[in-house]
């Protein structure tokens, strides 16, 4: 048993490795060892298993201290490609979206986003820290010298047999520079809108969007929300050799042929902008903004679905009643959005219970009427050898604003989005929160996590 699935089994039964030597493995945990943490060691090691019983207080008080991972600081034998190559094969064996690498005072911390968590993997020496980060600046093609300015970059590596590309960025910190990767979509299969796991109510709003000859469909959420995956799956829908489909992307995240793609490159003036005004000479049909970072942006973009273009594009908002703020903030006028709009998406991404230990309590969870009408299920993550912490995966949840005569003239006429929202809720809308305890209804995910992502709903 490595170093890392020992971090990883401990982490699991809230245990915590001490030191590992050539005859045992040292533990602590609070009170006394699960007989399954105990046999699922016995499995995995021949080693001595010495037990140490803490106190819940000293147990957290050793966890959060750096220096007392001290001991099982990662190995400095091999150089700092074998060390980069481990790392990202970690991440990709567990399903990691982002690698940080965060060098500290006495050691270099690396964590990686598991199913949107932050996992923390065995630490590293300052100076294997500092030649990792030199080694991934190299294959980002970044400049080495330079540790005062914050950089970007994108590279590809083979992995498991296959090639994997990442995105890069560097950023000067207290004790050197700190290096995220984001692990870009990698797809084995065709995405398809069915697979997105929308209703049937709301899947057959986002086909009717689709089937749109012009107009402009939005996809709202923060980073890492899964905004790239819906989209993508929308131009998957959409792409028939009678159909010129172009994007605009910074940076272009998966590769789909029969997509025309731009990558923008700001340094040599190619920006959102101007790659879009080039776009529409090019007789588009349907186009794909990465993004409307700004009111030139969205301007363009809504002018080309008032003109016969189907466009496609995300936005950094809450909710779908928030995106109407949001560009309306950014200088379009009402009348000009409400001609254009089709569609408006807000999606959230929630871990998935797993199927093999999830349990249910006895007593359901009764929420306040006005919130949602039944009560849940109220699940138990127990954790299991399949998964880590009891979740496996993630799930969409989906909030569809679908643009109607009536909520047309309500966005012409000015409402206020809470005026549109309630307008859009007696026509059927359904909220992020009310996805998301129809999820827990269903034994997808838990009430604590719909909060976790949510926050608490208002009434």
């Amino acid at each position: 048993m490595n170093q890392d699935d020992l971090n990883q089994l401990c982490q699991r039964h809230n245990a915590l490795v001490l030191a590992v030597d050539e005859t045992a493995i040292h533990i602590a945990v609070v009170d006394a060892p699960a007989q399954a943490f105990m046999e699922a060691l016995r499995f995995a090691t021949q080693k001595h298993i010495d037990i140490e019983c803490w106190s819940a207080q000293r147990f957290e008080k050793h966890k959060l201290t750096p220096a007392f991972n001290a001991p099982a600081l990662a190995e400095e034998n091999g150089n700092a490609t074998e060390r980069v190559n481990h790392i990202l094969q970690q991440a990709l064996l567990r399903r990691a979206s982002d690698i940080h690498i965060e060098p500290g005072e006495t050691a270099c911390r690396v964590r990686l986003r598991v199913d949107g968590v932050l996992q923390t993997l065995a630490p590293l020496s300052v100076q294997a820290g500092l030649t990792l980060t030199a080694r991934l600046k190299v294959l980002g093609k970044l400049d080495i010298a330079e540790r005062r300015l914050p950089q970007d970059g994108q590279f590809a590596i083979e992995l498991e047999g296959k090639s994997v590309s990442f995105r890069l960025s560097t950023l000067p910190s207290r004790h050197g520079e700190k290096v995220v990767l984001r692990m870009l979509q990698q797809t084995e299969h065709a995405l398809e809108v069915e697979a997105l796991g929308m209703s049937a109510q709301q899947q057959a709003h986002f086909s009717q969007a689709l089937n749109s000859p012009q107009g402009l469909i939005l996809v709202t959420g923060p980073t890492g929300s899964g905004k790239t995956v819906t989209l993508y799956s929308a131009l998957g829908a959409l792409n028939k050799p009678q159909v010129n489909l172009c994007s605009v992307e910074d940076p272009i995240e998966i590769p789909l042929p029969g997509l025309n793609q731009t990558q923008i490159n700001p340094k040599a003036g190619l920006s959102f902008q101007s790659v879009l005004r080039a776009l529409l000479r090019q007789d588009p049909d349907v186009i794909m903004v990465g993004e409307i970072r700004d009111g030139e942006t969205a301007e363009i973009a809504i002018k080309a679905a008032q003109t016969g273009h189907l466009v496609l594009s995300t936005l950094h908002t809450n909710s779908t009643t928030d995106t109407l703020v949001r560009l309306e903030q950014m200088g379009v006028p009402r009348w000009m959005l409400a001609s254009a709009l089709r569609l408006v998406i807000a999606q959230r991404l929630v871990r998935k219970l797993c199927p093999c230990c999830r349990t249910a309590q006895a007593e359901p969870i009764r929420l306040p009427a006005t919130l949602f009408p039944r009560p849940l299920p109220q699940w138990q993550a127990a954790g299991c050898e399949r998964c880590y912490g009891g979740f496996y995966g993630r799930l969409a949840l989906f909030e569809l604003l679908a643009v109607e005569p009536a909520l047309r003239l309500a966005i012409q006429e000015g409402h206020s989005a809470q005026e549109i929202e309630t307008l859009a809720r007696q026509q059927g809308m359904v909220s992020l929160f009310e996805s998301g305890c129809q999820a827990v209804e269903e034994g997808l995910t838990t009430l604590e996590e719909i909060y976790r992502v949510l926050g608490f709903p208002n009434g």
